[in-house]
């Protein structure tokens, strides 16, 4: 039985990772709006209320599908590398590893050009509509919830939390100071935040806005963003860099413009699921899928140690392909069709041994579906951080939007003086090993963690899903999808599901680690499973009870007319956040 029941409405639902941004989203939807109107005013929301995992600075990856064509387009709002960025240039001043925090690893703010880009192909309201809620929130302030005012728990790996980053705000940020520590003090739960600069960020596009509103609603959008990318915001941020030793100019910002994609699909047992391009972690999802395919896992027995060993097998062999070959794809030839082919699956499902886990990194090569030999360059190491939103919407029509905000968290670097955020650190991401597929180079996109998912059951919408949690973000939606799909789970019964998550592969940020072997099981799963996969040579850690992701989802039930929603409530278990998910 789950502690929350899934939701079920007629008209509409929004799920995101604050009550408040859920209530944001339905505005837009009870005001008229389309699905797109409300996760962009929903993001925006999210990044007053949840600023140490997603700010307006930050990025965007989604997937939408229009109803009135059918078609499920990917928005590539991934930021890029500044033109002074080079691995040369980190060499020179010292710097092996791009680091976590400080603006050398800033780039280009891409999620204000993202979500005005979403308002422009596929919404249907205005900015200064969308944005009210999130204005509100900035300049009337909210109440400071404890996953914003921290600490974090013990067993979170970092901590984004004010209470986590406060000393670093007083002696090295006071821009940061002033936004999240008033008076100088740590605010308590329930204090009202403000944040006035932001405000006044949003008042600037609005007002831009308003002076072209002559020429329609597009030409109103593409005015906010001119102000954003062109005018005097762009000129603050360059100052601003050049002052705390970043590297992104006002011709990096004019320069910058997100884009609109086809995405990647697999089909898996009849259902159409779609992912962002190998920019993203997204084709390991579908490139999971491929490999369990060739598996009855409803036979295996729902999180018995044959299941969970399948799985986390399979999941090691998707990763060790995205260290080896996902990049940028502008900069790097990526074989994703051969990488998602049914042959590569096979050849590859083949190295999975059912008794004994392997403690090795094992990149294939998609022409031979085989291991790399010995000698071939083989790339490894790191490990996630929390920070990230989850915003996905249904409307009445059945459009769906499945956003994943993230970046320009506000450990990550100072507040701008004025703008009231931070800028993102996705750079970071890049390695500085000129061979490999995500090395940093100029106007080159590093590889995300960033990766919502929407799927299609006989071309007619069916699921949009995701979770903050950067590398594991794959792994436990994937074993959400599984619990749908493969175990007839309802949404909320699908999320609540003791999860389980991989520490083997690559991970993605500062300062990339690995622990090969490494699995880690919430504490729900029962010792003798826990046991077995010990026997079979997993090195197990036992996370808390409610550890592992922060899922949300919703289901369009076509057969009787209704949108079925969950919401995580890890969040609230371990004092990340509040999610919610709301519908009528």
């Amino acid at each position: 039985m789950a502690y929350r029941p899934t939701l079920m409405g007629t008209r509409g639902m929004v799920a995101t990772e604050h009550y408040l941004s859920s209530q944001a989203g339905l505005r837009m939807l009870q005001a008229g709006g389309n699905a797109f109107d409300a996760a962009v005013a929903a993001t925006l929301a999210e990044g007053v209320l949840n600023p140490h995992m997603h700010t307006f600075g930050g990025e965007l990856s989604a997937l939408v599908y229009t109803a009135a064509d059918g078609r499920v387009a990917a928005i590539n709002g991934n930021t890029v590398a500044p033109r002074a960025a080079t691995i040369e240039w980190f060499r020179e001043h010292d710097i092996p590893l791009i680091p976590f925090n400080g603006v050398e690893a800033a780039g280009p703010c891409a999620a204000p050009d993202a979500l005005l880009g979403v308002l422009q192909r596929f919404g249907t309201l205005r900015f200064s509509q969308v944005v009210e809620p999130a204005l509100e929130l900035a300049e009337d302030g909210f109440p400071l919830h404890t996953a914003l005012r921290g600490p974090a728990p013990a067993y979170m790996r970092m901590d984004f939390s004010i209470a986590g980053n406060a000393e670093r705000f007083r002696s090295k940020w006071p821009s940061s100071a002033k936004v999240y520590l008033p008076d100088g003090r740590l605010p308590e739960v329930g204090e009202i935040l403000k944040n006035p600069d932001l405000g006044q960020t949003f008042r600037r596009l609005m007002e831009a806005e308003q002076d072209a509103q002559a020429g329609g609603r597009e030409a109103g959008l593409e005015a906010a963003r001119d102000a954003f990318y062109r005018g005097e915001i762009a000129q603050i941020i360059e100052e601003h860099c050049k002052a705390h030793g970043g590297l992104v100019t006002a011709q990096d910002l004019a320069a910058f413009r997100t884009t609109i994609e086809e995405p990647v699909s697999y089909t898996y047992r009849g259902y159409e699921v779609y992912k962002c391009g190998p920019w993203s972690q997204g084709p390991v999802f579908l490139q999971q899928l491929a490999l369990l395919e060739g598996y009855d896992l409803s036979s295996l027995g729902h999180n018995s140690a044959d299941y969970i060993h399948t799985v986390a097998e399979s999941l090691k062999l998707a990763f060790a392909d995205r260290e080896q070959y996902y990049g940028d794809p502008k900069f790097v030839d990526v074989p994703l069709h051969s990488l998602l082919s049914e042959a590569y699956a096979a050849q590859r499902r083949i190295l999975i041994d059912p008794h004994h886990a392997s403690h090795d990194q094992r990149p294939g090569d998609p022409h031979t579906g085989v291991a790399l030999l010995e000698g071939q360059e083989v790339f490894a190491a790191r490990n996630w951080g929390p920070g990230t939103v989850y915003v996905t919407v249904v409307d009445a029509q059945r459009n769906m939007a499945s956003f994943t905000p993230s970046g320009a968290w506000i450990p990550s670097s100072p507040v701008i003086d004025g703008l009231g955020f931070p800028l993102g650190t996705r750079v970071q991401t890049f390695f500085l090993d000129p061979r490999h597929p995500n090395a940093l180079l100029p106007g080159k996109q590093p590889r995300t963690t960033l990766t919502p998912s929407l799927v299609l059951r006989k071309g007619e919408p069916y699921l949009v899903f995701g979770t903050p949690g950067g590398d594991q973000q794959d792994q436990w939606t994937l074993q959400f999808f599984l619990n749908m799909v493969d175990f007839g789970m309802e949404v909320q019964d699908a999320i609540e599901a003791p999860r389980f998550s991989s520490a083997h592969f690559p991970s993605s940020f500062f300062p990339h680690n690995a622990a090969p072997g490494l699995l880690r099981l919430e504490g729900r799963i029962p010792s003798q499973v826990r046991q077995q996969l010990e026997a079979r040579g997993h090195t197990i850690e036992v996370s808390g009870d409610w550890s592992e992701g922060d899922v949300l989802g919703i289901c369009v039930d076509l057969k009787h007319g209704i949108v079925k929603g969950g919401a995580d409530l890890r969040g609230e278990h371990s004092k990340r956040m509040p999610s919610y998910v709301m519908g009528w």
